[in-house]
């Protein structure tokens, strides 16, 4: 795993650290977002907040927004006060469990004033670090106060975990999320969140053309995610932006250039004309999503 020099990380203050969604997505549940960092030191390559912002190594660019859980209270107050209660995703921009995590511990923070004010969580992360956490999380399952349209789905449980995978071959991982947590390892996380007895399930996003949405992949998917118990399995397709030096369809083409340049022209053709995967692949994705979600007996929804 890359390390970054938690010492040069750039520190910043902010007016505001809760979003308040437009709409709930209807997958990720969320009314509410966090980010109490900003880049990614994960550096995936397909990532889709890559870009001249951040440069093309997004560990160089992470910055900690230090006065987050002050102003993460105060939001949170008011909005209780107000009986706004909904779930909070963290995070929407950036894993919360990011190396940095274990110096700042910003989120196992932000995760205590959550819990203080009732509101329920939806973690989405590629890190095993969410462990440390599991006591906090067991307060907010018990305590939380869920949207009453929610209540029954989630069976009144206050805590959504969804672990990320774009393969399960540490190897091939090692290419395009070279700074995140080894699926192999990641996948013992999943276990252990199951066993907590979380809501846990599967962001299958993005599946890699060719690489890990072939049958046999697919297959070892659903019946290693079978085996773990998961509650649900989010799938999507790659989607590549931008044409400069730091955008995802730049460094993913770079690497399967390198990697995989059998399957360059491929890659070429899929994504010529625009960031998404063509029409009739994504018909056919869903198609086949939807039949091993009923093969395999696995939600394909929270």
């Amino acid at each position: 795993m890359a390390c970054i020099d938690i010492s040069m990380a750039k520190k910043i203050e902010v007016k505001s650290i809760l979003n308040k969604t437009k709409k709930r997505d209807p997958w990720f549940l969320d009314d509410y977002t966090i980010n109490l960092y900003s880049s990614c030191s994960f550096n995936c390559l397909y990532c889709y907040i890559r870009g001249s912002k951040y440069g093309t190594n997004l560990e160089d660019s992470v910055s900690v927004k230090t006065n987050g859980i002050e102003i993460l209270d105060r939001q949170l107050f008011t909005r209780a006060r107000k009986n706004q209660y909904g779930i909070i995703v963290l995070s929407s921009a950036t894993d919360p469990y990011l190396q940095i995590e274990k110096k700042y511990k910003l989120t196992r923070e932000a995760l205590k004033v959550i819990a203080k004010h009732k509101f329920p969580v939806h973690i989405l992360t590629k890190s095993d670090l969410i462990e440390r956490d599991f006591d906090l999380l067991h307060q907010i399952n018990k305590n939380s106060i869920l949207p009453i349209d929610l209540q029954s789905r989630l069976d009144n449980r206050g805590v959504i975990i969804s672990f990320s995978f774009s393969t399960l071959d540490d190897k091939v991982a090692r290419i395009f999320e070279k700074g995140a947590t080894k699926p192999s390892i990641r996948l013992q996380a999943v276990h252990k969140a199951v066993q907590e007895k979380f809501h846990t399930g599967i962001s299958l996003m993005p599946l890699l053309p060719f690489i890990s949405d072939t049958t046999e992949q697919l297959d070892l998917f659903f019946s290693t995610y079978k085996a773990h118990k998961v509650q649900y399995i989010l799938p999507a397709t790659l989607t590549l932006f931008g044409n400069g030096i730091a955008d995802s369809k730049t460094l993913m083409m770079d690497a399967i250039r390198k990697h995989y340049p059998e399957l360059e022209q491929r890659y070429v053709k899929y994504f010529k004309n625009g960031s998404q995967m063509p029409a009739y692949y994504k018909i056919a994705f869903t198609k086949k999503m939807k039949e091993l979600s009923l093969t395999y007996g696995i939600k394909d929804y929270i």
